[in-house]
């Protein structure tokens, strides 16, 4: 399985940090955030890795190269302004190939990646076009994203909703009728969980979205009193 990081956002919410990197490469607990993800993706088996790239790009491949510390091989999708998440993952198609691919967002933490084994499965083999964890609402984000229905099919419906992690599996044809351009992922995921065709599970391990300084002091905190011995 490919694997993709988006890390194109401007980062706004953490200025002035992100003034001069790009979101993913801002430092927590001595390390970038990618170089999280890049090390979680590899123990999970993951050899290939696509990161999309827009503001500040250039100091992506500066910092990370082309993978060969983590055993991975990376390529970069260059994008001239943001394309927004589903419009990123659209231009990346012909970088991610033909069978379902992770998709992880650059801005967040993550204690371990889970196992993805069955949800690939169900992606490659049936009728679902994207599998999606999801985690408990953040205090930011406290009405959630989808529901868990029957059989692990999300669902609009319940009140009963959970944040998505922005951790989940496509197969390529959820972006095949995109145009290519600027879209956000969220309405395309509403309108294929209309459909039934988007499965999900909860998942309890330690989640942050450091989208703010504040968030971002809380996640260095937490993972530096971890290191202590």
């Amino acid at each position: 399985m490919k694997a993709m990081i988006l890390a194109a956002g401007r980062g706004e919410r953490l200025r002035p940090l992100t003034d001069s990197l790009p979101k993913p490469l801002v430092s927590v607990a001595g390390k970038p955030l990618i170089e999280y993800h890049l090390e979680k993706l590899a123990l999970i088996g993951v050899t290939d890795v696509v990161i999309n790239q827009a503001w500040l790009g250039y100091k992506l491949p500066e910092m990370l190269g082309h993978g060969s510390r983590w055993g991975l091989k990376i390529s970069y999708s260059e994008e001239t302004t943001a394309l927004e998440t589903a419009g990123g993952i659209k231009q990346a198609l012909p970088l991610l190939g033909d069978e379902p691919f992770l998709v992880i967002n650059g801005d967040i933490f993550i204690d371990y990646l889970p196992d993805m084994t069955a949800a690939y499965q169900r992606v490659s083999q049936g009728n679902a076009l994207g599998y999606l964890w999801l985690v408990d609402n953040p205090d930011h984000h406290p009405v959630g994203d989808f529901s868990i229905a029957a059989q692990g099919q999300l669902t609009l419906q319940d009140e009963q909703r959970l944040t998505f992690a922005g951790l989940g599996i496509y197969h390529p044809q959820l972006f095949s009728a995109l145009p290519q351009g600027k879209h956000a992922l969220g309405p395309l995921l509403k309108q294929s969980i209309t459909q039934q065709r988007i499965y999900g599970e909860y998942f309890n391990a330690y989640w942050c979205d450091v989208g703010t300084l504040e968030r971002l002091e809380q996640l260095q905190t937490r993972l530096v009193s971890l290191l202590l011995p």
